[in-house]
């Protein structure tokens, strides 16, 4: 039996059905409880809440898949469900809940054979398990997905990595469902990105095929791993469409930074896709300027107060989520131009190096911390109760006036070149629930003939 608010009743049920819990018996509670005294929540308990437990316990229960919100028919994955124009296939499409309410690109099954040709998997091969409807991806469904999307064939291999990187249990794909705004993103590197076009630079995530990617991700999590806007994607305002950016390695070259790819532990001529989250919400992602450019101060000052900026918004950001209670899981991608890079290399930073200071510089001290807890959490946490359930190292439990950094390592902190490279930018995306996954974008033999098949 579960407790909710009416706007989580029918989210309750579906995600108990899918979770193999048909006949789970979902109860709402009448109004906003945070805005209750105790004693509105006791009367509320005991007048309404009470009965309705005891009536639900007196009906019998629900039969298997019942509240299930997600086509899964079982039929052959082939099998035409419609015909009809353009417009029909699109009306039906979006009475089955199966867009995101654009017009889609009807799948038609001559259109999903084009993309399957560019993967050597079997169509119909596992490639991972999507919570929170915990169905199957496969090549298949990923491929209709992608034509619904705009999406070109040759972008197949990418996507079937993005799907096997926020399937990791690592990702943590379930917790997008939250009320905040967490926007799952994909960072892309290696050969791929030249060989796709995939941009990097002014308005990267708008242009070339990022916009047709992060539709496709978006349709994916809605079809297959069943986030539905007001049903299972809870974002109170509505939530941003997932997207995607490409790193400019040419600019890495120039700066002798290497890429992000290649700091992970992959070659620099294999092609990879992270993915990753972000949070749009309370203006946590957001970008600045440098200063003033008029002025020419030494490279290392200069540099200083780039990273002075960054580390002014970033304790802001992750002080107003609270999201040192996340401990390893609270990270940040640190989107940076290449003109203000190149600033910070001549000083003589490396990306390891940015990433240090902004740990160093990122610090409150633990009255602080305690404070920010009691404010923004209901259970009443100190640093002292976070180290003694081990998600904060011992180190942190110091005397309240002294400082703890907002990251328990540097290692979450990673730094990326894209965006204009002649704008004094960068930009912090900050995440509290879900590390970053990279997974080796797996290219068919024929890759290099399909590729001058699609040109010609």
């Amino acid at each position: 039996m579960v407790i909710a608010l009416k706007t989580f009743v029918p989210t309750a049920s579906l995600v108990a059905s899918w979770a193999g819990v048909p006949d789970l018996g979902v109860v709402e509670y009448p109004g906003t409880i945070a805005f209750h005294t105790e004693a509105e929540i006791r009367e509320n308990l005991e007048k309404l809440v009470l009965d309705r437990i005891l009536e639900r316990l007196s009906k019998p229960a629900g039969s298997p898949g019942e509240g299930s919100g997600v086509a899964a028919t079982g039929k052959n994955p082939e099998e035409i469900v419609f015909r009809g124009t353009f417009e029909e296939v699109n009306g039906f499409f979006l009475q089955k809940g199966w867009t995101d309410q654009l017009p889609v690109v009807p799948p038609t099954p001559e259109k999903v054979e084009q993309f399957l040709k560019y993967t050597d998997r079997s169509p119909d091969k596992e490639v991972a398990i999507l919570p929170q409807a915990n169905l199957r991806a496969t090549p298949r469904n990923i491929a209709v997905n992608a034509v619904m999307a705009g999406c070109r064939p040759e972008y197949m291999p990418l996507l079937i990595a993005a799907v096997e990187a926020v399937g990791e249990p690592d990702f943590q794909l379930i917790s997008i469902g939250s009320t905040g705004n967490k926007i799952p993103w994909l960072l892309v590197n290696g050969p791929i990105v030249k060989q796709l076009g995939i941009e990097h630079g002014v308005g990267a995530r708008s242009r070339g095929p990022n916009p047709a990617l992060g539709r496709a991700l978006g349709l994916i999590l809605n079809n297959i791993a069943g986030f539905r806007y007001g049903e299972t994607l809870m974002a109170t305002w509505g939530a941003y469409l997932p997207f995607v950016l490409a790193e400019d390695e040419d600019a890495c070259d120039e700066l002798g930074w290497e890429p992000y790819h290649v700091e992970h532990g992959f070659g620099r001529d294999t092609s990879t896709v992270t993915a990753r989250t972000t949070v749009y919400w309370g203006g946590q992602a957001r970008h600045t300027n440098w200063g003033d450019t008029s002025a020419t101060p030494p490279p290392a000052a200069l540099a200083a107060s780039v990273l002075g900026l960054a580390t002014m918004h970033q304790k802001r950001q992750v002080m107003s989520e609270n999201s040192i209670r996340f401990g390893a899981r609270n990270n940040v991608a640190v989107l940076i131009t290449l003109c203000t890079a190149k600033v910070l290399a001549d000083a003589g930073y490396s990306k390891r190096d940015v990433a240090q200071y902004l740990w160093e510089n990122t610090r409150i001290t633990v009255a602080e911390a305690n404070a920010i807890m009691q404010n923004f959490t209901s259970f009443g946490l100190t640093i002292h109760d976070l180290v003694k359930e081990g998600t904060l190292p011992e180190w942190f439990d110091v005397a309240p006036d002294e400082t703890i950094p907002l990251f328990a390592s540097v290692e979450p902190i990673d730094v990326v070149v894209c965006g204009d490279p002649n704008k004094d930018k960068l930009m912090s995306l900050w995440a509290n629930y879900n590390r970053p996954v990279t997974r080796k974008i797996e290219l068919p033999a024929r890759w290099d003939e399909l590729l001058k098949e699609r040109k010609q």
